[in-house]
């Protein structure tokens, strides 16, 4: 073999290494264009090309062509879409892995006890993960709880209200089942030292204490009135179920009026027997447990007192005293205000 051919070959051979150990330098040195953070928006269905020319365009990386060539290495990797956020320089190669393993930037979704539905899917707009009806749309498809409820006609009482870490463009559908998922985590829990209730019952329940009580201790006492409501034929007569109704109906407005309690609604306890159809909001763990769990009482009745609990009474006579007090206190609470005088204003 002639010198030149040797060359050749020797030039043939090392090429591929040459390049590779050149891509591989170039892809292991860490790179930010810009002040931190720089946010990449990959959306879903967008390709190999268009990903690697948004992330250099970005700052994210120095060149889309090494970022092409690294791919290439891993062809079998598929690229996630959704919204990264990079804080520091990284390598194109670190930013290659960080796409394929969709480490992705989260948003904080936080869902406050006792939300109902169509306050969450409020709570869900303003944040900007999809628009209030789209949410609603989704929690309206029962399916994902028909093994548990059979009878359910939505999602109420099945969100568990607590904190989420979700990507940014995580669609209504996975939101909600995120939510079903956990109020299964949640319930097996709770039920594995419990009652054979059916999950509707227990969850209709929960709703309604959650939503008479923000005391924790006063929850399975709650819980424990409205079952034996329930066994003894009484109304149930919970004000959060009236609340819901006229939500239902016109929109409720914080308070509730005389004329409320006579509002036709299957979900109106003062005039319909037994549970209200469903769930009137969802249920956070202790709530649950209360209902799971209820206190064994004697106790028929409660009123609201001044402490921010309740009085709760075995008769009707004892309830209507613990009334009548209440209606005084609120009586004299208004008297002390008006006849309070006005502070003296400072310049």
């Amino acid at each position: 073999m002639t010198p030149l051919r040797k060359r050749i070959l020797v030039t043939v051979i090392a090429a591929p290494a040459i390049g590779l150990s050149w891509l591989l330098a170039d892809g292991t040195r860490p790179y930010l264009k810009g002040p931190p953070p720089i946010i990449v928006d990959i959306p879903r269905g967008a390709g190999t090309v268009d990903i690697a020319s948004q992330l250099e365009s970005t700052g994210a990386i120095r060149s889309h062509w090494t970022f092409l060539g690294l791919h290439l290495l891993q062809s079998s990797s598929t690229l996630k879409a959704g919204e990264y956020s990079f804080e520091q320089p990284a390598s194109t190669l670190q930013v290659l892995r960080k796409l394929i393993h969709g480490d992705v930037s989260y948003e904080v979704l936080t869902i406050p006890e006792g939300s109902n539905r169509f306050e969450i899917a409020e709570i869900v707009a303003a944040q900007g993960f999809s628009t209030r009806e789209e949410f609603l749309r989704a929690t309206e498809d029962p399916r994902p709880v028909v093994d548990l409820d059979p009878q359910a006609r939505n999602l109420e009482g099945y969100l568990f209200p607590d904190t989420y870490h979700l990507p940014r463009h995580a669609r209504p559908t996975e939101i909600v089942r995120g939510m079903v998922e956990r109020f299964r985590e949640v319930y097996a829990a709770l039920r594995s030292a419990a009652s054979d209730r059916p999950v509707r019952e227990v969850v209709t329940i929960a709703s309604l204490v959650e939503k008479e009580t923000y005391v924790p201790s006063e929850r399975p006492m709650i819980a424990g009135i409205f079952y034996n409501r329930l066994r003894r034929g009484l109304l149930l007569q919970a004000d959060p179920s009236v609340a819901y109704a006229t939500f239902l109906a016109n929109g409720y407005t914080g308070r509730i009026r005389k004329s409320d309690l006579s509002i036709p609604s299957a979900y109106n306890t003062y005039t319909q027997n037994g549970l209200p159809p469903g769930p009137i909001a969802n249920p956070g763990r202790a709530s649950l447990r209360a209902a799971i769990q209820p206190a064994a009482t004697e106790y028929l009745y409660f009123v609201a007192n001044f402490d921010g609990g309740h009085v709760f009474s075995k008769t009707l006579a004892e309830h209507n005293l613990a009334v009548a007090q209440y209606r005084q206190d609120r009586q004299d609470q208004s008297a002390t205000l008006k006849d309070k005088p006005a502070e003296a204003s400072h310049p």
